[in-house]
């Protein structure tokens, strides 16, 4: 069974799910791909241990805190590739960036290739289904531009200089399907 409870943060309100004792959704309200990767429907039931630790964790990072990824028991529903994108996006520093191509560059040599499509990377990017917690806000354009982001360029921003990044090398862009 799927669990799930809310959480009203400074950025609107969040809902996690759970299977268990593992945390498998961290979603922001009306963000794209709001709990696709739960196939059942699930119960609202607050007292779940791992939803007081997302909380606690949720907690600290928004006093500023740098919390470690490897503290929550993280469980993202997906396939291997998208699996393999998501363990890279929680490498990504605090505070630090990368670009879609980077992680791209990764996958291709962790599977002995010579090059992987940064657009299939960005869709796995873009369905990560614990965001903030896996910082799929992290990974930007190769370009500088901030594009793409399910929940939303504005929300993608205000996380960033949440954690300090100095965002004067990158921009918005003006038009395009990812924003």
């Amino acid at each position: 069974m799927f669990y799930k409870t809310f959480y009203p943060s400074p950025i609107g309100l969040i809902t996690l799910g759970c299977k268990e004792d593992h945390l498998v959704g961290l979603w922001i309200e009306n963000q794209k791909y709001y709990e696709d990767t739960v196939e059942e429907e699930m119960i609202h039931k607050d007292d779940m241990p791992v939803f007081d630790a997302a909380r606690a964790w949720l907690d600290r990072y928004f006093a500023g805190e740098k919390p470690e990824i490897s503290e929550l028991p993280l469980a993202p529903i997906g396939g291997e590739f998208r699996q393999a994108v998501w363990k890279i996006l929680c490498e990504i520093p605090y505070g630090q960036v990368t670009t879609y191509g980077e992680i791209a560059k990764k996958i291709a040599a962790q599977r002995n290739r010579k090059t992987m499509s940064a657009q299939a990377v960005g869709g796995a990017v873009g369905h990560n289904p614990i965001s903030i917690i896996i910082p799929c806000h992290r990974v930007v354009g190769s370009n500088g531009s901030l594009t793409g982001y399910a929940g939303g360029i504005d929300l993608k921003i205000k996380l960033l200089e949440h954690e300090g990044v100095d965002l004067s090398k990158f921009f918005v862009p003006k038009k395009g399907t990812a924003l």
